[in-house]
Protein backbone atom coordinates (compact mmCIF):
# COMPACT_ATOMS: atom_id res chain seq x y z
CA UNK A 1 0.00 0.00 0.00
CA UNK A 2 2.95 2.65 0.90
CA UNK A 3 4.48 2.46 -2.31
CA UNK A 4 1.21 3.65 -4.41
CA UNK A 5 -0.05 6.21 -1.71
CA UNK A 6 1.78 9.65 -2.15
CA UNK A 7 2.88 12.52 0.43
CA UNK A 8 3.32 16.34 -0.02
CA UNK A 9 2.97 19.25 2.05
CA UNK A 10 1.02 22.15 0.61
CA UNK A 11 1.50 25.72 1.73
CA UNK A 12 -2.46 26.51 2.92
CA UNK A 13 -2.94 29.73 4.72
CA UNK A 14 0.31 30.33 6.18
CA UNK A 15 0.54 26.57 7.17
CA UNK A 16 2.36 23.51 5.66
CA UNK A 17 -0.45 20.79 5.49
CA UNK A 18 0.19 17.36 4.91
CA UNK A 19 -1.71 15.50 2.02
CA UNK A 20 -1.72 11.79 1.10
CA UNK A 21 -2.73 11.60 -2.44
CA UNK A 22 -3.51 8.59 -5.21
CA UNK A 23 -3.72 8.69 -8.70
CA UNK A 24 -1.61 11.80 -8.91
CA UNK A 25 0.20 12.20 -12.40
CA UNK A 26 -1.71 9.86 -14.94
CA UNK A 27 -4.72 11.71 -16.23
CA UNK A 28 -6.72 8.30 -17.00
CA UNK A 29 -6.72 7.76 -13.03
CA UNK A 30 -8.37 10.59 -12.34
CA UNK A 31 -10.61 11.80 -15.15
CA UNK A 32 -13.80 10.33 -13.49
CA UNK A 33 -12.90 12.66 -10.67
CA UNK A 34 -11.26 13.91 -7.13
CA UNK A 35 -12.72 12.23 -4.19
CA UNK A 36 -11.29 13.93 -0.79
CA UNK A 37 -11.76 12.27 2.57
CA UNK A 38 -12.26 14.10 5.49
CA UNK A 39 -11.02 12.69 9.20
CA UNK A 40 -12.38 12.73 12.40
CA UNK A 41 -10.88 12.04 15.76
CA UNK A 42 -8.45 10.65 16.50
CA UNK A 43 -7.73 9.59 12.94
CA UNK A 44 -5.82 11.06 10.82
CA UNK A 45 -5.43 10.68 6.98
CA UNK A 46 -4.35 6.92 7.54
CA UNK A 47 -7.58 5.98 8.55
CA UNK A 48 -8.85 6.17 5.10
CA UNK A 49 -6.31 3.76 3.75
CA UNK A 50 -8.88 1.16 2.62
CA UNK A 51 -11.00 3.55 0.88
CA UNK A 52 -8.16 5.54 -0.62
CA UNK A 53 -6.99 2.70 -2.98
CA UNK A 54 -10.39 1.27 -3.82
CA UNK A 55 -11.60 4.67 -5.55
CA UNK A 56 -7.84 5.35 -7.20
CA UNK A 57 -8.09 1.75 -8.07
CA UNK A 58 -11.74 2.76 -10.07
CA UNK A 59 -10.25 5.63 -11.59
CA UNK A 60 -10.48 8.34 -9.65
CA UNK A 61 -8.07 10.45 -7.58
CA UNK A 62 -8.20 9.91 -3.82
CA UNK A 63 -6.80 13.25 -1.47
CA UNK A 64 -6.85 12.30 2.50
CA UNK A 65 -5.36 15.74 3.79
CA UNK A 66 -4.18 15.65 7.70
CA UNK A 67 -6.23 18.37 8.94
CA UNK A 68 -4.21 21.64 10.64
CA UNK A 69 -2.67 20.65 13.67
CA UNK A 70 -3.26 16.97 13.06
CA UNK A 71 -0.75 14.29 11.83
CA UNK A 72 2.12 15.91 10.04
CA UNK A 73 0.31 18.88 9.55
CA UNK A 74 1.52 21.84 10.87
CA UNK A 75 0.26 23.36 14.11
CA UNK A 76 -1.52 26.46 13.98
CA UNK A 77 0.76 29.29 16.15
CA UNK A 78 -2.16 29.19 18.81
CA UNK A 79 -3.79 26.03 18.44
CA UNK A 80 -6.37 27.40 21.37
CA UNK A 81 -7.81 30.30 19.11
CA UNK A 82 -9.08 27.23 16.92
CA UNK A 83 -11.89 28.57 14.73
CA UNK A 84 -14.08 26.14 13.00
CA UNK A 85 -14.29 27.90 9.82
CA UNK A 86 -10.52 27.37 9.39
CA UNK A 87 -11.62 23.67 8.04
CA UNK A 88 -13.86 25.11 5.59
CA UNK A 89 -11.22 27.77 3.89
CA UNK A 90 -8.55 25.05 3.86
CA UNK A 91 -10.40 22.58 2.25
CA UNK A 92 -11.03 25.46 -0.30
CA UNK A 93 -7.41 26.29 -0.07
CA UNK A 94 -6.22 22.17 -0.68
CA UNK A 95 -8.74 22.17 -3.58
CA UNK A 96 -6.93 25.37 -5.09
CA UNK A 97 -3.34 24.00 -4.76
CA UNK A 98 -4.26 20.96 -6.33
CA UNK A 99 -6.06 22.29 -9.09
CA UNK A 100 -8.95 20.54 -8.17
CA UNK A 101 -12.13 22.15 -9.80
CA UNK A 102 -14.73 20.05 -7.92
CA UNK A 103 -14.35 17.00 -5.97
CA UNK A 104 -16.76 14.21 -3.80
CA UNK A 105 -16.16 14.82 -0.13
CA UNK A 106 -16.01 12.29 1.80
CA UNK A 107 -16.54 12.84 6.01
CA UNK A 108 -16.03 10.70 9.08
CA UNK A 109 -16.78 11.75 12.81
CA UNK A 110 -16.44 15.87 13.43
CA UNK A 111 -14.70 15.47 9.31
CA UNK A 112 -18.26 15.22 8.52
CA UNK A 113 -19.24 18.49 9.74
CA UNK A 114 -17.00 21.07 7.09
CA UNK A 115 -17.93 18.35 4.52
CA UNK A 116 -21.55 19.30 4.96
CA UNK A 117 -21.21 22.92 5.42
CA UNK A 118 -18.31 23.32 2.60
CA UNK A 119 -20.90 21.58 -0.02
CA UNK A 120 -23.18 23.99 1.17
CA UNK A 121 -21.55 27.12 0.70
CA UNK A 122 -19.51 26.10 -2.44
CA UNK A 123 -21.60 23.79 -4.31
CA UNK A 124 -19.81 24.70 -7.51
CA UNK A 125 -16.92 23.22 -6.11
CA UNK A 126 -18.56 20.00 -4.58
CA UNK A 127 -19.64 16.96 -6.57
CA UNK A 128 -21.17 14.81 -3.54
CA UNK A 129 -21.23 14.29 -0.49
CA UNK A 130 -20.65 11.07 1.73
CA UNK A 131 -20.56 11.06 5.64
CA UNK A 132 -20.05 8.49 7.82
CA UNK A 133 -21.33 8.48 11.53
CA UNK A 134 -22.47 12.24 11.59
CA UNK A 135 -26.02 12.96 9.91
CA UNK A 136 -27.45 16.33 9.10
CA UNK A 137 -28.23 19.07 11.14
CA UNK A 138 -26.29 18.35 14.40
CA UNK A 139 -25.13 21.58 14.77
CA UNK A 140 -26.52 22.92 18.08
CA UNK A 141 -27.46 19.51 19.73
CA UNK A 142 -28.10 19.38 23.10
CA UNK A 143 -26.37 16.93 25.95
CA UNK A 144 -28.21 18.32 28.82
CA UNK A 145 -29.68 14.76 29.41
CA UNK A 146 -26.13 12.94 29.51
CA UNK A 147 -23.86 12.63 32.46
CA UNK A 148 -21.40 14.99 33.72
CA UNK A 149 -18.64 12.12 32.82
CA UNK A 150 -19.78 12.03 29.21
CA UNK A 151 -16.40 12.41 27.13
CA UNK A 152 -17.40 15.70 25.43
CA UNK A 153 -18.16 17.17 27.92
CA UNK A 154 -15.39 16.19 29.97
CA UNK A 155 -12.90 17.00 27.12
CA UNK A 156 -14.73 20.46 26.51
CA UNK A 157 -12.86 21.28 30.01
CA UNK A 158 -9.71 22.90 28.86
CA UNK A 159 -6.78 21.10 30.81
CA UNK A 160 -8.91 18.14 31.48
CA UNK A 161 -8.22 15.54 28.87
CA UNK A 162 -4.75 16.93 28.86
CA UNK A 163 -3.60 15.92 32.70
CA UNK A 164 -5.59 12.60 32.03
CA UNK A 165 -3.79 11.58 28.48
CA UNK A 166 -0.52 12.92 30.15
CA UNK A 167 -0.62 10.24 32.72
CA UNK A 168 -0.13 8.08 29.84
CA UNK A 169 2.34 7.34 26.39
CA UNK A 170 0.83 8.50 23.68
CA UNK A 171 0.42 4.76 22.32
CA UNK A 172 -1.28 3.93 25.51
CA UNK A 173 -4.21 6.72 24.66
CA UNK A 174 -4.97 6.02 20.90
CA UNK A 175 -5.25 2.68 22.10
CA UNK A 176 -7.59 3.28 25.00
CA UNK A 177 -10.04 5.45 22.55
CA UNK A 178 -10.06 3.39 19.74
CA UNK A 179 -11.07 0.79 22.24
CA UNK A 180 -14.05 2.55 23.48
CA UNK A 181 -14.90 4.53 20.74
CA UNK A 182 -15.33 0.80 18.88
CA UNK A 183 -17.93 -0.25 21.06
CA UNK A 184 -21.81 0.63 21.48
CA UNK A 185 -22.24 2.38 24.60
CA UNK A 186 -21.26 5.94 24.90
CA UNK A 187 -17.93 6.68 26.81
CA UNK A 188 -18.71 7.83 30.54
CA UNK A 189 -16.86 7.95 33.39
CA UNK A 190 -18.30 8.20 36.52
CA UNK A 191 -17.47 10.79 39.07
CA UNK A 192 -14.31 9.64 40.53
CA UNK A 193 -13.04 8.29 37.11
CA UNK A 194 -10.98 10.15 33.81
CA UNK A 195 -12.30 8.67 30.68
CA UNK A 196 -8.85 6.80 30.11
CA UNK A 197 -9.64 4.93 33.52
CA UNK A 198 -12.77 3.11 31.27
CA UNK A 199 -9.93 0.56 29.74
CA UNK A 200 -7.29 -1.01 31.07
CA UNK A 201 -4.13 -2.58 29.41
CA UNK A 202 -5.61 -6.18 29.10
CA UNK A 203 -8.53 -5.13 27.08
CA UNK A 204 -7.78 -6.64 23.31
CA UNK A 205 -8.01 -3.93 20.35
CA UNK A 206 -11.10 -4.37 18.11
CA UNK A 207 -10.21 -7.65 15.93
CA UNK A 208 -10.29 -5.21 12.70
CA UNK A 209 -7.39 -2.73 13.93
CA UNK A 210 -3.87 -3.97 14.07
CA UNK A 211 -0.64 -3.41 16.31
CA UNK A 212 0.82 -1.55 13.41
CA UNK A 213 -2.07 0.16 12.40
CA UNK A 214 -1.79 1.55 16.38
CA UNK A 215 2.03 2.15 15.60
CA UNK A 216 1.03 4.24 12.67
CA UNK A 217 -1.57 6.54 14.72
CA UNK A 218 0.64 6.12 17.80
CA UNK A 219 3.46 7.84 15.53
CA UNK A 220 1.15 10.38 13.99
CA UNK A 221 0.11 11.26 17.38
CA UNK A 222 3.67 11.22 18.91
CA UNK A 223 4.15 13.96 16.04
CA UNK A 224 1.46 16.45 16.56
CA UNK A 225 0.60 15.98 20.63
CA UNK A 226 -3.07 16.36 21.55
CA UNK A 227 -3.22 20.14 22.58
CA UNK A 228 -5.03 20.87 18.51
CA UNK A 229 -7.29 18.13 18.27
CA UNK A 230 -8.35 18.48 21.70
CA UNK A 231 -9.29 22.08 20.43
CA UNK A 232 -10.66 21.00 17.17
CA UNK A 233 -13.17 19.36 17.80
CA UNK A 234 -14.10 19.28 21.24
CA UNK A 235 -13.85 23.19 22.08
CA UNK A 236 -14.32 24.65 18.85
CA UNK A 237 -17.40 23.22 17.01
CA UNK A 238 -19.84 25.23 19.53
CA UNK A 239 -18.94 27.77 16.89
CA UNK A 240 -20.53 25.77 14.22
CA UNK A 241 -23.79 27.55 12.53
CA UNK A 242 -26.97 25.06 11.96
CA UNK A 243 -28.20 25.18 8.34
CA UNK A 244 -31.38 26.73 9.06
CA UNK A 245 -33.22 26.80 5.72
CA UNK A 246 -29.94 25.82 3.56
CA UNK A 247 -31.09 23.09 0.87
CA UNK A 248 -28.16 21.00 -0.65
CA UNK A 249 -27.85 21.14 -4.19
CA UNK A 250 -25.47 18.05 -4.69
CA UNK A 251 -26.09 14.57 -3.73
CA UNK A 252 -26.07 13.18 -0.43
CA UNK A 253 -25.05 9.85 1.23
CA UNK A 254 -25.03 9.10 5.03
CA UNK A 255 -23.71 5.62 6.15
CA UNK A 256 -24.17 4.78 9.97
CA UNK A 257 -23.30 1.86 11.45
CA UNK A 258 -25.99 0.67 13.81
CA UNK A 259 -24.17 -0.01 16.91
CA UNK A 260 -22.21 3.14 16.55
CA UNK A 261 -22.60 4.78 19.69
CA UNK A 262 -22.93 8.10 18.34
CA UNK A 263 -26.65 6.19 17.69
CA UNK A 264 -27.08 6.96 21.23
CA UNK A 265 -26.36 10.62 21.19
CA UNK A 266 -30.02 12.42 21.80
CA UNK A 267 -31.58 13.63 18.91
CA UNK A 268 -29.79 11.90 16.49
CA UNK A 269 -31.58 9.15 16.01
CA UNK A 270 -34.70 11.09 15.68
CA UNK A 271 -33.18 13.26 12.99
CA UNK A 272 -32.13 10.12 11.28
CA UNK A 273 -35.40 8.90 10.77
CA UNK A 274 -38.12 11.55 10.91
CA UNK A 275 -37.69 12.63 7.60
CA UNK A 276 -36.31 16.06 8.58
CA UNK A 277 -32.63 15.51 6.45
CA UNK A 278 -34.82 15.13 3.85
CA UNK A 279 -36.26 18.93 4.20
CA UNK A 280 -32.53 19.78 3.74
CA UNK A 281 -31.11 17.35 1.04
CA UNK A 282 -33.69 16.36 -1.78
CA UNK A 283 -31.38 14.25 -3.59
CA UNK A 284 -30.44 11.94 -0.21
CA UNK A 285 -29.70 8.57 0.36
CA UNK A 286 -29.20 6.48 3.66
CA UNK A 287 -28.03 3.44 4.43
CA UNK A 288 -27.31 1.30 8.04
CA UNK A 289 -24.67 -1.28 8.53
CA UNK A 290 -26.56 -3.59 11.28
CA UNK A 291 -23.02 -4.39 12.47
CA UNK A 292 -21.24 -1.32 11.87
CA UNK A 293 -19.78 0.90 14.52
CA UNK A 294 -18.30 4.16 14.79
CA UNK A 295 -15.16 3.21 12.69
CA UNK A 296 -17.41 1.77 10.03
CA UNK A 297 -14.60 2.45 6.73
CA UNK A 298 -11.55 0.40 9.25
CA UNK A 299 -13.95 -2.22 10.23
CA UNK A 300 -15.95 -3.21 7.26
CA UNK A 301 -13.42 -1.42 4.53
CA UNK A 302 -14.83 -3.77 1.56
CA UNK A 303 -18.68 -2.84 2.64
CA UNK A 304 -17.74 0.77 2.83
CA UNK A 305 -15.57 0.63 -0.74
CA UNK A 306 -19.06 -0.93 -2.17
CA UNK A 307 -21.20 1.97 -0.93
CA UNK A 308 -18.57 4.53 -1.78
CA UNK A 309 -17.75 3.11 -5.08
CA UNK A 310 -21.64 2.75 -6.11
CA UNK A 311 -22.46 6.67 -4.91
CA UNK A 312 -19.62 7.91 -7.53
CA UNK A 313 -20.77 6.02 -10.43
CA UNK A 314 -24.37 7.30 -9.37
CA UNK A 315 -23.37 10.30 -9.73
CA UNK A 316 -20.71 11.18 -12.29
CA UNK A 317 -18.82 14.64 -12.21
CA UNK A 318 -20.07 17.23 -14.74
CA UNK A 319 -17.33 19.96 -15.02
Amino acid sequence: MADQIEHLHLPIRGLNLHIAQVGKGEISLYELGTVVFLHGFPEIWYSWRHQMLAVAAAGYRAVAPDWRGYGLSDQPPEPEAAAYDDLIEDLLAILDALAVPKAFLVGKDFGAMPAYDFALRHPNRTCGVMCLGIPLGTAGLSFDTLPEGFYILRWAQPGRAEADFGKYDVKRVVRTIYILFSRSEIPIAKENQEIMDLADLSTPLPEWFSEEDLNVYSSLYENSGFRYPLQMPYRSLHQRKPIGDAKFQVPVFIVMGEKDYVFKFPGIESAMKDGTMEKHAPNIKITYIPEGGHFVQEQFPDYVNELLLGFLKDHPVVI
